[in-house]
């Protein structure tokens, strides 16, 4: 594999200019740069100049101009674009699936499988084009007619996070751009390049169709960047994902200036395994979360609760399967883990192992940093197994890496008081072949997360289904269901097709 070619097919040069709303990127003076390496080999991918003020309010003006054009267009002709890209997104997914991988550092199956979650909400989104319903209501008043409507908001800022970087952008965009709406994308400055790529990938096919350059649009930058799309009152929605400070940081931006947000933020996922739980299917879940994408998905499993009758037994499997990980480079496909993103993740990892023991938990397998070769990045870790308490301060936070904590429960009641016992609410599971324990775990007074799955583990959502959790994580949904609603806003209409004006409520008001 290729990457320089790679790279060159998709458009991406040894600079990628600070903003970019078509094929002609603007530029600017002095621009602050930033060199990309790769955490597979530490080579240059490219340079990224980060954006201005004035290349951000260009951007911003051209966003405006396309909205007033592509707000008349039909939901179904905007699905039909949407259709287009989808079917752009297959024809590159080999391409980018690897420059995902290469950029990021995840396995190359994922990262074929974040361009196909792509590919896959750009299906929704072209049938949800058609589906765009409304209510009609009834009127209390005679010859009255009532019903409400749904219409776009306008300019929908998107920032993405590192460890997805198109996927999650692509949930909002093609949501977004259904309903009639238009994009300024600021992705990971960790993973411009990606980014860069999927712009070049969107702007053929407006070109191709006559369309508006701005209905995309694209920012590099750092958080400076993301302060002003908050700040922003020409932007009246903020969809942002990432860590739960900077979460509250937009939510206190947006929300002073009344703006609306979505926040998808971080996780502190749990799996219970109960004395019924199938394990052979159980293991397969619980390693994958863990380790998947280098224990760094806003969905990892970073806490396995046990039953007490179980434990000596899990504990013995997990230790023998982590030593069967292969840890190397993510494009070769023989590897099932691959490196966290850069020298600060692994410096986090490190600290938390330290916090850890310091708290009185025990290391079972791992606590290692990599070296030799075929690791000169020195972002390669062995993903780690450790005996905690949930209370610890280290297990309540959550540490972007491969870092699952092993705790015993022996009641039901007690598991799921554990599981809730965090200030996250993302992702949740339990395996069960007890039907009453699965259905108290789904109920009210269950699991108090946004997602909560039986005999499935916490990675791996499908776009069908709204994606977000509660608490510390933010509240917001993206991605499928009636997601769509939170990129419009609601308009209720009354129609009087009488020769009178009686009021509402019975009031009499007589001239």
């Amino acid at each position: 594999m290729n990457i320089q070619e790679i790279l060159s097919d998709l458009g991406i040069g040894s600079t990628l200019s600070p903003a970019s709303t078509g094929l002609n990127s603007i530029h600017v003076n002095q621009p602050r740069t930033r060199n990309i390496f790769s955490p597979v080999d530490a080579k240059p991918i490219t340079t990224v100049e980060f954006s201005d003020t004035k290349a951000y309010n260009e951007v911003v003006e051209t966003a405006q101009a396309a909205f007033a054009v592509w707000r008349h267009f039909p939901a179904p002709k905007r699905g039909e674009i949407v259709r287009q890209i989808g079917d752009a997104l297959r024809v590159n997914k080999a391409n980018l699936g690897a420059l995902v991988s290469y950029e990021m550092g995840k396995s190359l199956q994922e990262g074929f499988g974040e361009v196909q979650e792509m590919i896959d909400i750009c299906d929704f989104a072209v049938g949800l084009s058609r589906q765009l319903h409304g209510l009609t209501m009834h009127s209390e008043r005679p010859n009255h007619r009532m019903y409400e409507q749904w219409h776009p908001l306008g300019i929908v800022g998107i920032v993405s996070a590192f460890n997805f970087p198109v996927a999650v952008w692509s949930w909002n965009a093609m949501l977004a751009a259904i309903c009639g709406n238009v994009c300024i994308w600021k992705p990971s400055e960790k993973t411009p390049a990606s980014g860069a790529a999927v712009q070049n990938i969107l702007q053929s096919v407006l070109k191709a169709n006559d369309l508006p350059e701005g209905i995309f649009c694209l920012v590099q930058g750092d958080k400076e960047i993301g302060e002003a799309m908050s700040h922003d009152e020409r932007i009246p929605l903020i969809s942002a994902t990432g860590s739960t400070r900077m979460g509250k940081r937009v939510a206190e931006v947006v929300g002073k200036r009344l703006g609306k947000s979505i926040l998808e933020l971080g996780g502190n996922n749990a799996i219970i395994l109960t004395p019924e739980a199938n394990l052979e299917m159980a293991m397969v879940a619980i390693v994958f979360g863990a380790v998947g994408t280098a224990g760094q998905r806003c969905t990892t499993t970073r806490r396995l609760i046990i039953h007490s009758s179980i434990y000596q037994d899990v504990k013995d499997k997990l230790i023998r399967a982590y030593g069967q990980l292969r840890i190397g480079d993510p494009l070769d496909e023989n590897n099932h883990v691959g490196p966290l993103i850069d020298q600060d993740a692994v410096n986090a990892y490190l600290e938390s192992i330290k916090k850890l023991k310091s708290e009185g938990g025990k290391v079972l397998y791992g606590a290692e940093v990599l070296s030799g070769e075929q690791y000169a990045s020195g972002c390669y870790v062995k993903p780690t197994l450790c005996e905690a308490q949930n209370h610890f301060e280290i297990v309540q936070h959550e540490t972007f890496a491969p870092i699952l904590y092993l705790m015993q429960y022996d009641t039901l009641d007690e598991a799921i008081a554990l599981q809730n016992g965090v200030r996250q609410g993302l992702s949740s599971a339990i395996f069960t072949n007890n039907l009453q324990d699965a259905e108290q775990f789904l109920s009210a007074w269950g699991s108090d997360c946004g997602i909560a799955n039986v005999n499935i583990g916490t990675s791996g959502a499908e776009i069908g289904g709204a994606f977000g959790g509660e608490k510390e994580t933010g509240g917001g949904r993206e991605s499928g269901s009636d997601a769509w609603k939170a990129y419009m806003r609601r308009q209720t209409n009354t129609i009087n097709y009488g020769k009178t004006l009686p009021l509402a409520q019975g009031i009499k008001f007589d001239l």
